[in-house]
């Protein structure tokens, strides 16, 4: 390849001010969010729109070069971050940031695939609709990428996660065509359903460049309540307690261990304890009504007080205002930042069936005990979909970066094997990136793999878009 000869034909392409090569401007493209990967690229490149993008990647295809697609880059298993060849572009597609059209009648929404995803939630609110995708990252993740890597959030139990919430793409392919599948129908009988293999598929099969989404009816009011309770199997009874009052008026259902709100407590002194004595755990669930305030707080009162009565619930706060809801799922939001406040920890982000999570924790908890004595669980998650973030902190007074040394690789094959034998994964919603490729490799069927091998030869036979993701070599 002549980098000269490349490089010139990007800056005529698209302006020298977006072909990025000084370090400086480089550097916050090649880390990802965990600062686990950091890579080299031969330039950072920024088209402007759709049909530039797709003139950017025929260029790469002719010069031979391999692109790794990046959005906000808030990724966590480090899928969005070049190698340490040098020799990969990274195309940002930050600038592609246009709400393209909202249709309030169809309940869609058009955006381009650097649109905030917060700026996605606000483009509906300003029509009276809701874009329900909620993750911390709102503000900074871009909606192609929560596509790329199909991601969860709070909501997925009553509105699923990113691939039940788009209707339709525009993708420009590994050869840099312009696929045109922007369909704002909720039936479409009309062959493969494309879509979805680009969904998920972190880049390497194409490059989303928009998406057109689903958007839902606002709802008349939100109402949210902590409950303490014994144990997971009792969180687990709740839901279905939940789900038979509720239905799907269940918005939200979270599960964290007691440590984790007390280590919330520690290193964030102004979010105090939730309850008087400890518990367990705790389970943060949340109603949105269409009807009025008074009806989810009725309902949620009354959901609770049955589960008191039948022992399933020890303690319940609920929320008396919108600021203590905020203040209740600040809690919850909170526990990433207190992991990290803490040092480095082993983390997993799984999921098993919903009525296996209890099992689940009763199983492997003692394993990793066995394996790392006196390791402190930091376990939560979206119970409502059997997603588990099951993270692993280091011994109180050890050192964390000599714990994550001598037993990440122990305790991670010991959690992924337990996940495998109660029928889960060990990617819920992160996707695999390189930080899970080749371990997926051990739990995926031959079958599988060759199938998606398949997939990959056909549509990227250069193998140039986004190599050395997802697929084990």
């Amino acid at each position: 390849m002549n980098d000269t000869a490349f490089l010139t034909a990007c800056r005529d392409l698209l302006g020298g001010d977006h072909v990025l090569r000084d370090d400086a401007d480089i550097a916050p493209y090649l880390i990802d969010q965990r600062k686990r990967y950091v890579g080299r690229a031969l330039a950072v490149l920024r088209p402007a729109d759709a049909a530039q993008t797709a003139a950017l990647v025929r260029l790469c295809v002719a010069h031979g070069v391999s692109m790794v697609p990046q959005g906000g880059n808030t990724g966590l298993a480090g899928g969005a971050t070049p190698d340490t060849s040098g020799q990969q572009v990274v195309i940002s597609l930050r600038r592609l940031d246009r709400i393209r059209q909202v249709d309030a009648e169809n309940m869609t929404l058009t955006a381009e695939a650097g649109v905030l995803l917060a700026n996605v939630q606000t483009a509906a609110a300003a029509e009276q609709r809701l874009f329900p995708l909620s993750l911390a990252a709102e503000g900074s993740c871009t909606i192609g990428g929560n596509l790329a890597t199909n991601a969860g959030g709070t909501a997925v139990l009553r509105y699923g996660n990113a691939r039940e919430l788009c209707l339709g793409l525009e993708v420009v392919t590994p050869q840099g065509e312009l696929w045109d599948g922007l369909r704002g129908l909720r039936k479409d009988n009309t062959g493969y359903d494309l879509r979805d293999l680009f969904i998920g598929a972190e880049g390497t099969l194409g490059l989303i460049t928009a998406a057109t989404l689903k958007l839902f009816a606002q709802p008349a009011a939100r109402m949210t309540a902590l409950a303490a309770l014994d144990s997971p199997a009792q969180a687990l009874a709740l839901l279905n307690l939940a789900q038979s009052m509720a239905g799907p008026l269940l918005t939200g259902f979270e599960l964290m261990s007691d440590f984790c709100l007390q280590l919330v407590a520690q290193v964030f002194p102004q979010q105090r304890y939730p309850f008087g004595e400890p518990h367990a755990q705790a389970v943060l669930l949340e109603l949105s009504d269409n009807e009025s305030e008074t009806h989810a707080r009725e309902l949620l009162e009354r959901l609770l007080t049955t589960a008191v009565e039948r022992g399933i619930v020890r303690d319940a706060i609920v929320a008396a205002s919108l600021a203590q809801s905020n203040a209740l799922w600040h809690l919850r939001e909170s526990i990433p930042l207190a992991q990290s406040a803490t040092g480095l920890n082993i983390k997993h982000d799984i999921a098993v069936p919903v009525s296996q999570v209890p099992a689940f924790l009763a199983a492997t908890d003692p394993i990793v005990q066995q394996i790392a004595p006196g390791a402190r669980m930091v376990t939560f998650g979206h119970l409502g979909d059997g997603n588990l973030h099951y993270n692993v902190m280091a011994p109180a007074g050890a050192d964390p970066e000599a714990f994550l040394r001598d037993y990440q690789a122990p305790v991670t094959s010991a959690v992924h094997d337990s996940v495998h034998a109660h029928r889960g994964t060990i990617s819920a919603e992160h996707g695999l990136g390189q930080f899970k490729r080749d371990a997926s490799a051990h739990y995926k069927s031959p079958v599988e793999l060759a199938l998606m091998r398949q997939i990959k030869a056909a549509l990227d036979p250069l193998g140039l878009m986004n190599p050395g993701k997802v697929l084990p070599d």
